[in-house]
């Protein structure tokens, strides 16, 4: 099945639930599951927030498109980081192998949701506020969607239950 679209791939802004939708999205459909945050401190042996202090939020970019190109995964929901979708070349290659859905939590849950912002190791500019950060983040998540899942309001139960639903139909036809 190589190169084929077998993968989920989870995209949003952090808070999103992609972490947690993904594991119960995987679990639904028999899938592996991988966060590609963990997977960039494994290969860096440091937390992102580490990253972001020592070296800056462009070192913490470039290791997290490698650590995205590299990944060879089949039928596996993928959690990315918020910041996937900085990288053009990083989401071209998750989506040749799977379907990129976003999950679109209202900017109001996210302010509620996100009370450790610094210690998440998210990529802000310094002085950047979340909501410099939806707005500047929205149209990448829209232009890399091939699916947006209205996620406000909704228990990751619900999201992730709407997830399959969404995507089972395009799995199916990308088998075929």
């Amino acid at each position: 099945m190589e190169g084929s679209r077998s993968n989920i791939v989870l995209i949003g802004m952090p808070g999103a639930g992609k972490s947690t939708v993904g594991v119960v999205v995987a679990k639904l459909l028999a899938m592996d599951f991988v966060d590609t945050d963990v997977l960039i401190q494994a290969r860096e042996k440091r937390t992102l927030q580490a990253i972001i202090r020592a070296e800056g939020l462009s070192a913490l970019k470039q290791v997290e498109e490698q650590t995205l190109l590299e990944l060879a995964v089949e039928q596996t929901v993928i959690a990315t980081g918020g910041s996937a979708v900085y990288s053009d070349a990083a989401m071209a290659a998750l989506k040749r192998r799977g379907i990129a859905v976003f999950l679109d939590v209202p900017l109001p849950e996210l302010v509620e949701r996100l009370n450790d912002l610094d210690a998440r190791g998210v990529v802000m500019e310094p002085g950047e506020s979340l909501t410099d950060l939806y707005r500047k983040r929205l149209p990448l998540y829209q232009r890399h969607a091939n699916l947006r899942l209205d996620c406000g309001g909704k228990s990751a139960g619900q999201v992730a239950l709407e997830t399959v639903a969404a995507v089972r139909p395009l799995l199916a036809s990308a088998a075929s």
